[in-house]
């Protein structure tokens, strides 16, 4: 058996897109719940999305074990399917440069410094 995780959730939106947005994670550690927030006046949904995963990961110390759960499909794959062949590429996509690189080189880094499951969670379905 693994390493005790720690169950991150991680969500983040716009309204329109682009426009205003925020973003949130509860972290449900051993010691309750920790509730992280924030927002931007200018920004799009998959910066939001992205940015509450990274303030998530930086409540944390490396070596950390922990699952983050999100309902974005962009920043689960982005980590787990794609950052490889972006990186390999020069941070690079096989049609240009890897949009919002500059959150995308930050999650990177956040993320090797810890033990993390990334899980893929459906929006809005009462599962967090």
């Amino acid at each position: 058996m693994g390493p005790m995780r720690t169950i991150v959730y991680a969500d983040g939106g716009c309204d329109p897109n682009p426009g205003p947005g925020g973003w949130a994670a509860v972290i449900q550690a051993p010691t309750g719940t920790i509730e992280l927030y924030g927002g931007e006046l200018a920004t799009t949904n998959n910066r939001m999305e992205l940015t509450a995963a990274i303030r998530a990961l930086e409540h944390f110390p490396e070596g950390a074990a922990i699952e983050m759960r999100c309902d974005s499909q962009y920043v689960v794959k982005s980590v787990t399917e794609w950052m490889r062949g972006w990186k390999a590429r020069g941070w690079r996509t096989a049609t240009g440069p890897v949009k919002n690189i500059d959150l995308m080189q930050r999650l990177d880094a956040l993320a090797a410094a810890r033990d993390v499951r990334w899980t893929w969670v459906r929006g809005h379905a009462g599962e967090a």
